[in-house]
């Protein structure tokens, strides 16, 4: 009983050693910051983390064996904080962001979209836009003062590949160092990456009702609440975390943002996520929040019959040409993207096909229409097809025939207009679409 009774002593002697060690290293920080980099350090002050006694050691302590550890003031510390970091405080957001598509979205540099900046641009460029929203793989650099290299630090990538092996960057959302919970509700956090011409989410919120609403009663959203319950904590509009992120009356906040999203628009060609349906449940969840059965019911019939517009009648023909050119060994140049058609079909899908998508996902009409469809139909029509009938393939060709005399979507082009308008009119060219309206099953 002595002896247990001395080993516990020392483990408590021990305890409090380290406990004031860490204490004066924590405090060594701060006052060095509050000179060095006050703007941090103010940051820092009026942040929650500060009201908890969270300080600058309890996140970027560091063991020395971590690969981006390094020796500072006397003290290992790490300048990144990592999820794993995050985690130690927060495991269930941390284990959702892990899940999440945010989590993966570095693993762009091996993708198409890292490989047109690489070759067509240049590798700064490739650092300083894609890598800077995407992530980056963090290099070490032992030879640098806090190890991490310059070619891939300062970035804050939403999926920002760690020498700690996690994926993600927290302050991706929550801004170091106030890290404000009002701060990631508002659009604005979202939009340094949701923006341009291929996801105009930003854009096209903005001119929605629901952006409209909310730029002109931001004093009414009550962002700084600590429950944030649409229709319960507010109620005046919705922001892309309300949507997509935050908490309902019969939803808890997630921060797997893809619970929520029953398609896939960023391919070529749509596709419905696993688990569709029940994804599908939880955003019409969120919505009826402020509007009724009917009205979110009847939205999502008309948002899902333009995505399967834009899918059948551009992006499946356009697809499949490409395929018949590729496999008949027609496009002249090796290298991907060095055919001008590749640069053509490229932006059908990946700027005016997203916009398309995005404008009817998000109740924004000029981007379904002049930003999106009219760009698709008028890039199909007379940039595309073209380019592809110049490479004078017999299958091709045959196959732009068909779909131009034949498919009563296309072959309006060699028609007259007084026909055609009539047909409008009648109702009979409404009747070509009605299975895009059909639901999947």
């Amino acid at each position: 009983m002595k002896r247990l009774s001395v080993i516990g002593l020392i483990l408590v002697v021990a305890m409090t050693i380290g406990l004031a060690s860490t204490t004066q290293t924590a405090g060594k920080c701060m006052t060095c910051h509050k000179e060095k980099t006050s703007g941090m350090y103010k940051q820092w002050l009026g942040s929650n983390h500060a009201d908890h006694n969270v300080t600058c050691y309890d996140c970027h302590a560091a063991d020395r064996k971590d690969p981006d550890a390094f020796k500072h003031e006397g003290a290992w510390i790490a300048t990144l904080v990592t999820p794993l970091d995050c985690g130690r405080c927060h495991p269930n957001e941390t284990e959702e962001v892990s899940n999440s598509y945010h989590a993966h979205a570095g693993e762009i540099l091996e993708s198409a979209d890292a490989y047109l900046a690489h070759v067509a641009g240049g590798h700064p460029i490739a650092v300083v836009g894609c890598e800077t929203c995407h992530g980056s793989k963090v290099l070490i650099d032992p030879d640098s003062p806090n190890k991490l290299s310059k070619l891939s630090w300062p970035n804050s990538g939403i999926g920002r590949i760690n020498p700690d092996g996690s994926k993600g960057s927290c302050t991706a959302c929550h801004t170091r160092h106030t890290f404000d919970k009002a701060q990631a509700r508002q659009p604005e956090a979202c939009s340094k990456c949701h923006l341009g011409p291929d996801h105009p989410q930003k854009e096209v919120y903005e001119e929605s009702k629901h952006g409209n609403t909310y730029y002109t009663n931001i004093d009414k959203m009550n962002l700084d609440a600590d429950k944030w319950v649409v229709g319960e904590d507010y109620h005046i509009a919705p922001t892309c975390a309300t949507c997509h992120m935050s908490a309902s009356p019969n939803q808890k906040v997630t921060h797997d943002v893809g619970q929520r999203i029953s398609w896939t628009l960023r391919p070529p060609i749509s596709k419905r996520k696993d688990n569709w349906q029940a994804k599908k449940e939880n955003m019409q969840d969120v919505c009826a929040a402020c509007h009724e059965k009917q009205f979110v019911d009847n939205f999502y019939y008309q948002f899902d019959g333009v995505v399967r517009l834009y899918d059948n009648k551009f992006a499946k023909p356009a697809t499949e040409i490409m395929k018949m050119l590729k496999k008949n060994k027609r496009l002249k140049r090796p290298a991907s993207f060095s055919n001008k058609i590749e640069w053509v079909y490229w932006e059908l899908w990946h700027h005016e096909g997203r916009r398309t998508r995005h404008g009817a996902a998000m109740a924004g009409p000029d981007y379904a229409w002049w930003h999106g469809m009219y760009d698709v139909a008028q890039n199909f029509y007379f940039e595309f097809l073209p380019e592809a009938e110049h490479y004078n393939d017999p299958e091709v060709n045959a196959y732009i025939d068909e779909l131009l005399n034949e498919n009563p979507m296309h072959n309006w082009l060699n028609r007259p207009t007084s026909e055609l308008k009539q047909e409008i009119k009648s109702g009979e060219m409404q009747k070509v679409y009605e299975k895009m309206f059909e639901e999947d099953k």
